[in-house]
């Protein structure tokens, strides 16, 4: 089976009845709430909170009931996906444009499950370029900013105009090649005038779900229990 639809189905295993879930955005937690919405046609109850447009589609497609972050104290549950993730559970996030609204959903999570498949098991953080979301005026002023801590930012284009997120924002996807400190850079992109967020997602991850070419693994972030 492919390597992503394992990782994707397994964490659908720890959802449980009545829970409010963050769904993720991006190929390999495709298969979670494809998994999901199974779940549901047999009686599962639960409602989501969708950390994209592309998501919030899909998952309504699929019967799976959605809710706005707005009526969320917390979740109790959120699976997403990673572009990287290194052996202390930190993560590059924001390959499909949703960073933002991913790190939101994570951030009031009760528990954040990571799927992947092996290839993004990396031992230090920075083959995969860092997107990091920038409000569009003066965008170019931020990029030389963002540029300043030793990285090549390039504006995101799709179909040769700016790739706007569902925020209404620009992303820089910028080339460090190698992120030895992770928590230092996310303080110091953060803190500079026009970003809205980045895709280092530091601290935030509880269990990460590593699909094989024939198996899966499950591995627990231990500083978080």
């Amino acid at each position: 089976m492919d390597a992503k639809r394992l990782a994707g189905e397994k964490a659908v295993e720890y959802v449980e009845d009545g829970m409010i879930l963050g769904l993720g955005t991006g190929s390999t937690v495709y298969w979670s709430i494809l998994k999901l919405a199974e779940f549901v046609q047999r009686g599962l109850t639960v409602s989501c909170v969708a950390t994209s447009k592309k998501t919030e589609v899909l998952a309504t497609e699929l019967g799976i009931q959605l809710r706005d972050i707005f009526e969320c104290r917390g979740l109790d549950l959120t699976i997403d996906g990673a572009d990287e993730i290194d052996e202390n559970f930190n993560l590059i996030k924001g390959g499909g444009g949703a960073l933002f609204r991913e790190k939101m959903v994570a951030s009031i999570s009760r528990r954040f499950i990571v799927v992947v498949d092996d290839s993004k098991c990396v031992s230090t953080l920075g083959r995969f370029v860092l997107p990091v979301e920038i409000v569009q005026f003066g965008w170019n002023i931020t990029s030389n900013r963002v540029a300043e801590l030793d990285c090549v930012p390039k504006l995101r284009m799709e179909k040769d105009v700016p790739f706007v997120t569902d925020n209404g924002n620009y992303i820089l996807d910028c080339t460090f090649n190698t992120i030895n400190d992770p928590q230092g850079l996310d303080r110091k992109l953060n803190a500079i005038t026009g970003v809205v967020d980045n895709g280092l997602f530091v601290g935030m991850a509880d269990t990460a779900i590593v699909g094989g070419q024939d198996s899966v693994i499950a591995k627990v972030n231990n500083t978080r229990l």
